[in-house]
């Protein structure tokens, strides 16, 4: 994977929440979703080298047209974002499932969210470890969220409408921190609520375009290395980005 394939991006995904890494020759597939998402899975993650089993397996069986606005679900298994209200977007596939990956998860993590946004990457994150909380700047994408998660049953979901950037608002310590939004730097809070030898992935840079950063945690500070160039949209807060 290239950078500048990496870095291509339209209108729409200049606005979005997720971060994309692009190449979108995509046109709506006239079958079942059932089929797309089978789709999605063998050529849009297993085919760019998302390999980790329980993320395709989530991936695979994780209804995303139900997080989608109806005026959008026929794109839904498009390797792009899409519109979710409040100027954001549901994150590509490939970028969620490049994040999830990165975390390694296991049944046994607790999980940080900073950015819940439609709740996709909340659901695949629940499905693949013990709990999640998940803060989000809108509330009513939260509540969005909050209500498709209850209709599929996910239930180990924690919920918080406030500034992700200062972390949860109880103290406490977490195995895995995901950013769903860009970050100037990887803020102290977050990395306070990381538990030693946890992982953290984010987008880290300025306000155009940023690197997607996984962070180990070793002797109470972070081991970093890139993975590869991305575009997020900002993440607004007191230790992020100004409005």
């Amino acid at each position: 994977m290239t950078l500048s394939n990496v870095l291509k991006q339209n209108d729409l995904q200049k606005s979005g929440v997720g971060g994309i890494i692009i190449d979108m020759d995509y046109e709506p597939a006239e079958n079942t979703f059932e089929n797309q998402r089978h789709k999605m899975v063998e050529q849009d993650l297993k085919g760019r080298g998302i390999g980790e089993a329980g993320v395709l397996s989530a991936m695979r069986r994780l209804a995303r047209e139900e997080f989608v606005p109806a005026a959008y679900k026929s794109q839904a298994y498009a390797d792009g974002p899409l519109p979710i209200g409040m100027g954001q977007t549901i994150s590509q596939p490939y970028i969620v499932g490049l994040m999830t990956q990165e975390l390694r998860l296991n049944n046994f993590c607790e999980v940080l969210e900073v950015g819940t946004g439609s709740g996709y990457q909340t659901a695949i994150l629940a499905r693949l470890s013990k709990r999640v909380w998940t803060i989000e700047r809108f509330s009513e994408l939260s509540a969005g969220a909050q209500a498709v998660l209850g209709r599929l049953g996910i239930n180990n979901v924690e919920f918080y409408v406030g500034d992700g950037s200062c972390g949860w608002p109880e103290k406490r310590k977490f195995d895995r921190i995901i950013a769903t939004a860009a970050l100037p730097e990887i803020p102290q809070t977050l990395i306070e609520q990381l538990g030693e030898g946890g992982i953290i992935v984010a987008p880290v840079g300025e306000s155009g375009s940023q690197e997607l950063v996984v962070g180990v945690k070793k002797e109470g500070k972070l081991i970093e290395r890139v993975v590869c160039g991305v575009r997020f949209v900002k993440l607004i807060g007191e230790y992020a980005f100004e409005e």
